[in-house]
């Protein structure tokens, strides 16, 4: 929003060159032109590249919808549920991002056969892997853990309509206590690694693994790399 406030004195100057060579100035190339001046602002701070396409619509999205004349309540629900669903993405940078079947039976064949295995899977999201883990192997004892609302109350409920012995909780990972598993799973965002590392590493037990999908650790390089998937997504294991 800052970016977009920021744009829109240069918007205003440009415009009124604009007028003032008798070009058409309409609310759609004010639009377009509060816009690209965002995108450009964007990429000149630094953001990530997809804040650019969002800064570029949003003026638009704004014309499209007092054109479309909706309802206030509208963006009000809205905002709740993309709150629910991300909560603080802006904190963690860790937007959700789902993992697969292939990628839950991976990380199953990764569990030691000898003893019931203690997994957490940190940012769990809808419950997929925890879920799978519990019912492929109900000698374990299986978590996740999930900051936003929404989908954290969407994975309790599917454990609870199956009857699934998995647990999920509410709330963030760093105030997990790493040392209480055998297994921890990652899949966050590059952002996140080297903060994951510190705590993995000041608090994992001999013996205990940590496995992230996609996002390598920058200080260590990874003990195993498991290719499985079809696009070549490597899922990194660290032992400890």
């Amino acid at each position: 929003m800052l970016i977009q406030c920021g744009a829109v004195p240069l918007m205003l100057a440009i415009i009124y060159l604009m007028a003032s060579f008798r070009f058409p100035v309409d609310y759609l190339s004010v639009a377009v032109v509060q816009g690209l001046l965002a995108a450009g602002l964007t990429w000149k701070f630094g953001l990530a590249r997809w804040w650019r396409a969002i800064q570029l619509l949003f003026p638009l999205a704004v014309l499209a919808a007092l054109a479309l004349q909706l309802p206030s309540w509208l963006f009000g629900a809205a905002f709740l549920l993309l709150l629910g669903w991300y909560w603080s993405t802006f904190r963690t940078q860790v937007p959700y991002y789902p993992s697969g079947p292939v990628v839950w039976d991976a990380v199953r064949q990764l569990l030691p056969q000898d003893k019931a295995p203690r997994v957490i899977d940190i940012g769990s999201g809808l419950g997929g892997l925890v879920l799978y883990l519990a019912h492929s192997r109900p000698d374990a004892e299986v978590s996740g853990i999930e900051l936003a609302p929404l989908p954290y109350i969407y994975s309790w409920l599917r454990a609870r309509r199956r009857g699934s012995r998995a647990r999920f909780l509410l709330g963030d990972y760093e105030k997990l206590d790493f040392s209480r598993y055998d297994l921890v799973f990652a899949y966050l965002s590059p952002a996140a690694m080297p903060a994951l590392w510190r705590k993995a590493a000041a608090e994992m037990c001999p013996g205990s693994m940590l496995a992230s999908y996609e996002f390598i650790i920058p200080e260590r390089a990874p003990d195993r790399i498991v290719h499985a998937t079809e696009g070549d997504v490597p899922l990194y294991i660290w032992y400890f």
